[in-house]
């Protein structure tokens, strides 16, 4: 007597449903291959092209819902994750199946971000899309802007109530209408509704004042931010949805809309955090406390309570946790220098003056 075996039967469906998502994360990973070394085609076809219509469609879909759907749709995955353990462990389901599908979501999240958003990342530099000349470091030009800075910071100072905000909103927005060309970006590419973290406690422990969210194109602001860092920070995230992926830029975005407003709360905002950044840089001269000394008691006390404030709600050991994973995270996606890019807003401030014939607001 012969026996048989027989082949076992593969569905094409089957085998086509397991597969997808795993050939659209390779196709994402190819095109970010190719975008990092094609930054004028990525402007071109993503930047300028694609990404303002995902924008258009995804903000205008978002902005009806109060809360934040990214913050939800984060909690369902952790939902989903954990219910899927406990199916295991029951074996209600199997150990293979459910590390397949997890991989698969993976997979077409990654896909996601980058189509949704995260393509931007590989678009030219600020300097290159706005055409500035390169201009060499000079600690005179910066000693100058520093001066300048803590004057302007000392000139508009002014109280800000977080009943403003609504106000505050408002006049950001009217400040990147008015600066899209200077800034190089589109408007209105859609919708930004402010939203509040639904996690802010825990955000403010790492030190999280505000961040985008690209699947549902939201920004988003912490709840224990200062009013005298709204529309600063607001502008910042706003920024991200405009497509400015670069902290540094995102920065610059920030300064430029906020100091070329005709409101002084956000001037003052603005500037004082601005004035953060270049103190930070100042660190190193020898004569850093002369420029401190300069800076007027109101200001300084608005600096020492932000101080206290973020300091209060700080953890140590999740600041640390998500300092190193937004510095993976930016360093993933072609921010060589991690989070001290942040800071680089100094080099773009400066660089701005000198290319748009603002030097003449530049003390010598």
């Amino acid at each position: 007597m012969k026996i048989k075996f027989r082949r076992p039967k593969f569905r094409r469906s089957t085998v086509i449903a397991v597969l997808w998502p795993f050939t659209l994360a390779i196709l994402v990973f190819l095109s970010v291959r190719f975008s990092i070394g094609n930054s004028g085609f990525v402007e071109r076809y993503y930047s300028t092209g694609i990404y303002p219509v995902i924008a258009r469609l995804f903000s205008g879909f978002s902005t009806f819902i109060p809360f934040s759907l990214w913050d939800t749709f984060w909690i369902l995955c952790i939902a989903l994750l954990l219910t899927g353990i406990v199916l295991v462990v029951l074996r209600k389901i199997k150990l293979g199946w459910y590390i397949i599908r997890i991989i698969q979501l993976l997979a077409i999240l990654y896909a996601f971000f980058y189509f949704a958003w995260g393509f931007n990342y590989f678009r030219p530099k600020i300097e290159t899309r706005l055409d500035w000349v390169k201009t060499k470091a000079d600690e005179d030009v910066f000693r100058a802007m520093l001066d300048s800075i803590i004057a302007h910071t000392n000139s508009s100072y002014v109280s800000i109530s977080s009943t403003d905000y609504s106000a505050l909103d408002q006049l950001v927005e009217a400040s990147y209408r008015k600066n899209s060309k200077e800034l190089g970006i589109g408007y209105p590419n859609g919708s930004r509704r402010p939203k509040t973290m639904l996690f802010s406690s825990f955000f403010a422990k790492s030190g999280v004042s505000g961040y985008f969210g690209p699947f549902f194109n939201e920004v988003h602001l912490n709840y224990y931010l200062l009013p005298m860092e709204y529309p600063y920070v607001l502008a910042h995230e706003k920024a991200h949805q405009f497509g400015i992926t670069n902290e540094a830029e995102a920065n610059f975005a920030a300064f430029v809309v906020c100091t070329t407003s005709d409101d002084q709360r956000l001037n003052y905002s603005g500037y004082v955090n601005l004035l953060l950044y270049f103190l930070s840089d100042a660190s190193q001269l020898k004569d850093v406390t002369s420029y401190i000394r300069k800076i007027e008691k109101p200001v300084i006390r608005d600096l020492r309570f932000q101080r206290s404030h973020w300091q209060g709600l700080r953890n140590k050991t999740l600041d640390q946790m998500q300092t190193s994973a937004n510095n993976a995270y930016l360093k993933t996606n072609h921010i060589e220098e991690g989070v001290k890019n942040y800071n680089k807003v100094v080099a773009l401030v400066i660089n701005w003056y000198k290319n748009s014939n603002h030097e003449k607001a530049i003390k010598h």
